[in-house]
């Protein structure tokens, strides 16, 4: 499947994805991976790396982006499914404009690929991939 998804997305590790002023949230087997990568109790991981708004748990951000990217992700074993997900979403395949907007802040998206060929691949690769 790695071979695969070469075709269509190779990480660049430019931090694009990691930009912004909100990340993405965290459901419980995120926030157990990250508290079990981090070798630190929930509590400590809450307060010092996670805001949280009512149910929501997003990581903090700082300096405009994800507060572990530094020069790349520095949680990476430990990060949470949706950006391991990235920038292969799910809401490509309903709309060529979702890709056209992806591949503007991905540089990792084959950009040389139509629209239907690029949707072929990623249904063959799956929801389970990331």
């Amino acid at each position: 499947m790695k071979e695969m998804e070469k075709k269509i997305f190779s990480c660049r590790q430019c931090g694009h994805c990691c930009h912004g002023e909100t990340t993405v949230s965290l459901d419980e087997n995120d926030l157990r991976r990250l508290v079990d990568f981090l070798k630190l109790p929930e509590e400590v991981v809450r307060e010092r790396y996670l805001r949280i708004t009512g149910n929501v748990i997003q990581m903090k951000v700082v300096d405009g982006h994800c507060i572990f990217y530094n020069q790349g992700c520095t949680v990476h074993p430990g990060k949470p499914w949706r950006c391991g997900q990235w920038p292969l979403h799910p809401s490509i395949l309903t709309d060529p404009n979702n890709l056209e907007s992806i591949r503007q802040s991905c540089p990792g998206l084959n950009k040389d690929m139509s629209y239907e060929e690029f949707c072929s691949i990623l249904r063959e690769l799956g929801p389970a991939r990331g």
